[in-house]
């Protein structure tokens, strides 16, 4: 049944416009701390900061009154996590949660008691308080709504691991504070026309992994969408069609480390991004929100037990593991087949362009079966070492790696370490800016045994602790989105010193007669190209590469693996 719009003795923005306005930030937190004042169950608390200047506040419930998520864990309460307005043209999840957390509060709804709730009230701060009417022109309402870029005008569902905002660095901490095994990121969706109000994005399961994964697939997902069913909200999987087209089916969303789905999984956690439907009335898509919420409660409360002990063992499993995937592809040969409730797709004479355009007939609806292609296999794979050694000049690294609560430890003294150093042999670099990004792409590397030196002071990171998945996922430079890939570590690319050719020539003439070897290698490369053989300052780069004045920081890459 759909939730109706009730007297309350506490009214949102949303409910006295009769459903045409979100709350702003300020309206938000006012909301939240009057709350906080009338029930000792909820507590609101200030934690982090924003780009905007603006501090973080997290929303915490629980029937006993307890507001410590460490003390959640000991009871074995299932801790869920909802992130609302990351994206402020966005802001469903933002009134939704107004509506559950008051709802509870006066007693209209009741929080299992192996249920505890942390709410981010309001994400993107500074996208929020750019308030328009005009940024969604594919939204059908609210009013007036946030713009999706923050104050730095980054996309912060593009920032979980690179944190280059104040708001992912506080999230990070949220996050890590409240451990959920739950964590609930609402949006709304552009893209294709269709029947459904909401759509839901899973950490996709192969990817989640283990046991906790299985139980995505099997289990706790078929049980939200019979749940969203029952509730007079049925709900399709996340929608990425092309050309109206359905038929062909389509694959899950293969959701990076970048994104909030994507980070959980790194941890254990079960993400969720819920999509509205963008074409929907913000009515509707609020309520349907509201639904959700209630029905991920009411799912995790039934099966808690299975919940946590398959997080548990996941977690302990991982400590095991010694080869992960840093890449994931969609396995076609299989697929999950759903009963899909759409609209025709047609053309019509634009009145724009007088050309033919898209159309969806809602006088043609249809419901077909479908596939959803949401079986992923790994495709490259990483082995993770017994520790990595940084240098203490990365420290935009070594502070990320703190922020998530990786555990080092400092050489008390200069040593030498034997260990494996990859050297960077390709990559491929966006030729414009991307999340205030040149991101790093196309890796490859080869992989040397070295004798290198390191100082008093440089870290070495076990990766016998929780945060192992994340060290592979992160320092191996092949990874998706690692920080290699991110740009930390560029000032490898560059080569620092060089020579005068007319110089380089005198020096390398006497030194290539001690090394036959390399005047071998020379004259062999001479022979099989052409354009090398031509070419003076090649060759005497290629003797240069191989000569001890080359230096040896050049591509390789500073994060060293000791097996």
């Amino acid at each position: 049944m759909a939730f109706c719009l009730l007297a309350s003795a506490q009214e949102t923005p949303f409910e006295r416009s009769a459903g045409k306005q979100t709350a702003t930030y300020a309206e938000c937190i006012a909301f939240y701390k009057e709350l906080d004042k009338r029930s000792p169950s909820l507590s609101i608390r200030e934690m982090g900061m924003s780009d905007a200047g603006y501090p973080y506040h997290v929303v915490l419930y629980s029937n006993d009154g307890v507001a410590d998520p460490a003390v959640w864990r000991r009871q074995r309460k299932v801790v869920i996590l909802i992130n609302n307005g990351i994206h402020p043209g966005e802001p469903d999840g933002v009134d939704a949660s107004m509506l559950l957390l008051r709802d509870l509060v006066e007693g209209k709804v009741r929080l299992p008691d192996n249920i505890a709730l942390a709410v981010i009230p309001l994400y993107n701060i500074g996208g929020a308080l750019n308030r328009t009417s005009f940024s969604r022109v594919n939204q059908n309402g609210p009013e007036s709504y946030g713009f999706r870029g923050n104050a730095q005008n980054l996309d912060l569902n593009r920032d979980f691991t690179k944190n280059d905002s104040r708001n992912a660095e506080s999230f990070v901490q949220i996050f890590h504070w409240v451990d959920p095994a739950i964590l609930v990121d609402n949006h709304v969706s552009d893209g294709a026309d269709y029947q459904y109000t909401m759509t839901l994005l899973a950490t996709q399961w192969n990817k989640l992994g283990g046991e906790l994964g299985i139980f995505l697939h099997d289990v706790y997902g078929p049980a939200l969408f019979s749940g969203m069913e029952k509730r007079g909200w049925a709900m399709t999987p996340y929608v990425e069609f092309e050309e109206g087209n359905p038929d062909r089916g389509w694959n899950g969303f293969y959701d990076e480390p970048r994104y909030s789905t994507g980070y959980a999984a790194l941890w254990h956690t079960i993400g969720f991004m819920p999509e509205m439907h963008m074409l929907k009335p913000f009515k509707d898509r609020v309520l349907s929100t509201y639904a959700l919420e209630r029905t991920v409660i009411d799912q995790a409360s039934a099966h808690a037990t299975e919940l946590l002990e398959k997080r548990k063992h996941d977690i302990a499993a991982d400590q095991d593991s010694s080869r992960f995937s840093l890449d994931w592809k969609p396995d076609t040969t299989r697929w999950d087949e759903l009963n899909f409730k759409g609209y025709t797709a047609v053309t019509k004479t634009s009145g724009v362009t007088g050309l033919p355009r898209l159309y969806y007939d809602h006088s043609q609806p249809f419901e077909k079966k479908v596939r959803f292609y949401d079986y992923f296999a790994g495709d490259a794979f990483a082995t993770a070492p017994a520790a990595y050694v940084i240098p203490q000049g990365w420290h935009a690294v070594i502070d990320l790696l703190t922020l998530n609560g990786v555990r080092m430890r400092r050489l008390s003294h200069d040593s030498v370490f034997m260990v494996e150093a990859y050297h960077i042999a390709d990559f491929q670099s966006y030729p414009r800016a991307y999340e205030k990004h040149h991101k790093n792409t196309a890796i490859k590397v080869t992989a040397d045994r070295e004798s290198i030196h390191f100082l008093k002071g440089d870290y070495v990171i076990s990766t016998d602790q929780p945060a192992r998945r994340f060290l592979v996922e992160m320092l191996e430079p092949t990874g998706e989105d690692s920080y290699f890939a991110w740009n930390f570590f560029d000032a490898i690319l560059q080569q620092k010193e060089g020579y005068s050719d007319y110089r380089w020539e005198d020096v390398a003439e006497v030194w290539i007669k001690d090394h036959p070897e390399v005047l071998g290698a020379l004259e062999e490369k001479k022979k099989t190209d052409t354009a090398f053989a031509r070419n003076a300052r090649a060759q005497l780069a290629f003797v240069y590469r191989r000569s001890p004045w080359y230096e040896p920081a050049h591509l390789r890459y500073p994060v060293y693996r000791i097996k």
